[in-house]
């Protein structure tokens, strides 16, 4: 049994579609991330994405557990030429396509970006391969929105659509365990 603690970074304040654009979390709730280090297993080995906003909260939360190096593959969606674009500039460009990427997530990919599946085969692979070399441990994962989704598609054995429809706030938790016989699904975007 493995159970992985999926952290969502601290807040951007961005307006935008954010990707893999290196922004940096706002840190400054230093009572929420007080709580949220508190929270977390003690004995838990951490781990975050390359991306500034996540491996920054990582150390905000880190105390005193082992910290695993970061991981590309623990990146947010790549939006390609969607990022840093507001929403609706994207919709009134191609309202077509920008409808079937969040309403029909799968192969639809974004200009120049990955689609749904592919963002989840890359996330599967690099927790599958967390899960091997650190079995029987919890693990504390710093991501990203679209990281924690796909793992809750996949230990609910849900379609991606149903995936979305969960909030993942900044600071929050969502703890998964792996089990020799399955996924067991605990608390998603808890807030400590």
């Amino acid at each position: 049994m493995t159970r992985l603690h999926l952290v969502r970074h601290g807040p951007t304040h961005a307006k935008t579609m954010v990707g893999w654009s290196d922004l940096p979390a706002d840190l400054s709730d230093h009572a929420a991330i007080g709580r949220l280090e508190t929270h977390l297993p003690s004995n838990a080995v951490v781990i975050s994405s390359d991306l500034s906003r996540a491996a920054d909260t990582a150390s905000a939360i880190q105390g005193t557990r082992q910290r695993l190096p970061h991981h590309a593959d623990l990146r947010e969606i790549n939006f390609g030429t969607w990022e840093l674009r507001p929403f609706a500039e994207i919709e009134a460009e191609d309202p077509e396509l920008c409808f079937a990427y969040w309403d029909n997530p799968g192969d639809v990919r974004p200009p120049d970006g990955e689609s749904w599946n592919e963002v989840r085969a890359r996330v599967d692979a690099v927790v599958d391969t967390l899960i091997a070399d650190n079995s029987g441990r919890d693990l504390v994962v710093v991501a990203h929105f679209g990281v924690i989704l796909t793992q809750i598609q996949r230990a609910l054995d849900v379609d991606a659509q149903e995936a979305f429809s969960h909030r993942i706030d900044n600071l929050s938790v969502t703890e998964i365990t792996r089990l020799e016989a399955g996924w067991s699904v605990g608390r998603i975007n808890h807030r400590p």
